[in-house]
């Protein structure tokens, strides 16, 4: 969760009008994130507990918001960070940036632009699982502003009917875009569920010792049974992308935030259990210092090579 929350801290600052206060002399080269940014700030818990109990061999696809998810399932600081800057040493060689970002060697098929679009691609990779008889399981972590998709209905039928070992996790942090999502559904996600016969566990998304003992509960039965819907009530601290004045919210709402802070509530765990101001500290220095380093790799980065700009995108038939 520090290191999720440092790299966004860093990748805010670094994106358009941040670039002086990391040193970076704009002038001289794109020393910057390219492209919009979507950070998760407020919503670290829910990728570190439900990737907690995921192995490597297990797959996961992403909302537009996905480099805690990326992160949590164990890509390379550095390489995601060379990835914001558009470096060809990033994860996708410069080629996804922060919304598409991804990492097949972890199991982190990607981040998608398009509202609930890694649904499917989850729902596939599952039934890829099955007809090769895996033990690995599919994850889909989605926002609740997808809940009103079709493609949503669509593969919740498909995973129930076949039973396909996918775990739905929605991220239900209140709001889709700018508006707020108790404006824009007719339904709860639970009585979803309930018509397609999924289990249903709706959980503190800002807790994550709750979301770790729910997922470890979960993700077994997913293994064995079928599929399984977390629903994860959380934050989204930062406005839909970033420069977003979030005029839409309340400042009661706003002023409120700092208490759900998932990072602050574990803290005060971890601080009750016998951890110390030094030892909590210690940890998210530690993760600064890494999320440093890469910025320091991603700002000296070599840009990628123009000829390479359909490598990896298309395959050419050779016809005899």
């Amino acid at each position: 969760m520090a290191r999720i929350r440092a790299f966004e801290n860093a990748a805010e600052i670094a994106s358009q009008g941040g670039v002086a206060a990391w040193g970076l002399d704009a002038s001289a080269k794109p020393a910057r994130v390219r492209g919009p940014l979507h950070l998760s700030t407020g919503q670290e818990a829910v990728a570190a507990g439900v990737c907690a109990h995921l192995a490597r061999t297990d797959l996961l696809t992403s909302t537009h918001r996905g480099h805690g998810h990326t992160l949590a399932k164990g890509a390379n600081v550095q390489a995601m960070m060379c990835e914001l800057f558009g470096r060809a040493t990033g994860t996708n060689k410069g080629k996804g940036g922060s919304m598409h970002i991804a990492d097949f060697s972890v199991g982190m098929l990607g981040a998608n632009g398009i509202v609930g679009a890694g649904l499917s691609i989850a729902l596939g990779s599952a039934l890829a699982h099955r007809t090769l008889g895996r033990a690995a399981i599919a994850v889909a972590f989605f926002g609740d502003g997808a809940l009103a998709e079709g493609l949503l209905h669509e593969c919740l039928n498909l995973a129930a009917l076949w039973k396909l070992p996918l775990l739905f996790v929605c991220e239900n942090n209140g709001w889709g875009e700018f508006t707020s999502t108790d404006k824009q559904l007719a339904f709860k996600l639970s009585a979803l569920s309930a018509a397609y016969g999924i289990p249903h566990e709706s959980i503190d998304g800002n807790d994550v010792a709750a979301i770790a003992d729910a997922a470890a509960r979960i993700v077994g039965g997913v293994r064995t049974q079928g599929p399984a819907i977390l629903e994860c009530l959380t934050t989204r601290v930062r406005g839909h992308f970033e420069g977003d004045a979030q005029k839409y919210r309340s400042a009661e709402e706003l002023g409120q935030l700092a208490d759900r802070d998932p990072i602050r509530i574990a803290g005060g765990r971890l601080a009750r259990m016998g951890a110390s101001e030094i030892e909590l500290a210690e940890t998210a220095a530690e993760a600064e210092g890494e999320v440093e380093k890469a910025m320091s790799a991603a700002r000296s980065g070599r840009d990628p090579d123009f000829a390479a700009a359909l490598a990896d995108v298309y395959t050419i038939a050779k016809t005899s």
